[in-house]
């Protein structure tokens, strides 16, 4: 079947955004300093493929609102938080993955040393990259402008919490050392792990694209529901792999995979409901949906 125009349009926009999040990555290795093996280990965690997702959510959102701000620096910022994430994931100590992307992990690449102090880099890299992001907002139009700083300490406490012991450390210490079993264990460490970074991805898109505070619990619902819908979706296109290493954290094998599929659509029919009253909902994002739909 010949896509429509429509259609064309909306994975044209969709791959303007990836290949300006592309350009806003090379631009940033600037900020790793000269060249030395620990920028060399940074530029090829974060060129290492990857389907940009949460830098794309950030755009998404912002267009969305129709308020004509740039987030660029927001977008790069939740990329450089999932890239430190997966780096720490993948070391012996942790998950204990050699692979990632089908390529080397950054410790078997560099040296676990490197690695970890790599992970440090881009974490606190994408503290930085949000403070950038309020300064930009601050040379907004005054109805923007004046609130810049509000947004970036929001966005910024989040961003804390998310890598933090309430967030991405929490979760990885309950995977690796989990008190109870059963799915409501489960969905604390998913949440934590992974859903946390993506509520940083919602505010940072919402805040930064001029969109109003009062709305901040709904953003939150939003993204807790695309997180669990990525994430499900990721276990099911995971799961003989997940099987094969003896990972117990993948929902498909606690659940089964037609319970999983049932909860992966219950997921992501509350976000298209939560995102069509926020009026953030597009084509782009049905677009990016069925993605997720075709990777599971």
């Amino acid at each position: 079947m010949t896509a429509s125009v429509e259609e064309k349009g909306t994975t044209s926009r969709l791959y303007y955004f990836k290949d300006l999040i592309e350009k806003e990555i090379a631009l940033s290795l600037t900020f790793f300093g000269e060249k030395t093996k620990l920028r060399d280990a940074c530029e090829y965690a974060l060129k290492s493929g990857g389907k940009r997702v949460r830098p794309l959510l950030v755009f998404l959102i912002a267009e969305a609102l129709g308020n004509g701000l740039n987030v660029a620096e927001a977008a790069v910022a939740a990329e450089f938080f999932h890239t430190a994430s997966l780096i720490v994931d993948d070391l012996p100590c942790m998950d204990n993955d050699d692979l990632r992307r089908n390529a080397p992990s950054l410790h078997k690449m560099y040296g676990e040393p490197v690695a970890l102090l790599a992970s440090y880099a881009l974490m606190t890299a994408g503290f930085e990259w949000l403070v950038k992001s309020g300064e930009r907002m601050r040379s907004a139009p005054a109805s923007f402008s004046f609130v810049a700083d509000r947004a970036a300490l929001f966005v910024l406490n989040a961003a804390s919490r998310s890598s933090g012991i309430t967030g991405a450390t929490g979760g990885q210490f309950f995977d690796l050392f989990p008190k109870e079993r059963g799915f409501d264990a489960l969905k604390r460490v998913l949440y934590q792990k992974t859903v946390t970074l993506f509520e940083v991805a919602f505010y940072a898109g919402w805040l930064f694209g001029g969109g109003a505070f009062d709305a901040l619990p709904q953003v939150k619902e939003s993204a807790y529901h695309f997180g669990m819908a990525f994430q499900i979706a990721d276990d099911m296109g995971d799961e003989s792999q997940d099987s094969d290493k003896g990972v117990s954290s993948n929902v498909v094998h606690l659940l089964g995979r037609e319970s999983a599929r049932t909860l992966f659509e219950k997921e992501l029919e509350l976000f298209r409901k939560g995102a069509k009253e926020l009026s953030i909902w597009s084509p782009s994002f049905e677009k990016l949906i069925s993605i997720l739909c075709m990777a599971s």
